[in-house]
């Protein structure tokens, strides 16, 4: 009996021939990745209204499955941050339970449109409509976060000078 198997990782042609140039050249690619990506997944969990460490697992195990499932070994995956504004929202009105509750229905959903093979209609959506999303989630992104730069709280905290008034509150001095 002999069953066909559609899916086949990468990671397991790649480390046929593996070596120790590619080794390096991937600890490189490695290195540079997180020194931006982990930062990146601590920013957008504190934007999403979770600890940092969610963010550094997130991106952790995240990476970890991508590259062993990952089809190419070319393109690398982690925090996107147009889900940010969706996270937070979540979040902040169902949450930290529901919202790993959303992560693993999206998974789901992911993973049964990958068997049905979905992925190939990305083809068919038009490279304005990709460029006017990314802009758009870039704006709301933005706008976002000048509303919680201007908010009281922050006055308070110490971190930025209350808005109207001198710089003394930032500096530490009372």
């Amino acid at each position: 009996m002999n069953i066909a198997v559609p899916f086949r990782p990468k990671l397991i042609d790649t480390l046929k021939n593996y070596s120790s140039q590619d080794f390096t050249a991937d600890l490189i690619a490695g290195l540079t990745v997180g020194i931006v990506a982990l930062p990146l997944a601590m920013a957008f969990a504190i934007a999403s209204g979770v600890p940092p460490q969610a963010g550094i697992f997130t991106a952790v195990i995240a990476g970890l499955i991508i590259s062993a499932l990952g089809g190419t070994k070319v393109c690398i995956g982690g925090p996107t941050g147009a889900f940010i504004v969706i996270l937070y929202s979540i979040f902040a009105k169902y949450g930290a339970e529901n919202l790993a509750i959303c992560t693993v229905m999206a998974g789901v959903i992911l993973l049964a449109m990958g068997a049905a093979g979905l992925g190939t209609m990305i083809k068919y959506i038009p490279y304005p409509v990709t460029m006017g999303f990314t802009s758009g989630i870039a704006v709301l992104i933005f706008s976002t976060q000048i509303k919680v730069l201007n908010s009281p709280s922050n006055a308070d905290s110490g971190h930025l000078p209350p808005p109207g008034k001198n710089n003394s509150l930032a500096a530490g001095r009372k």
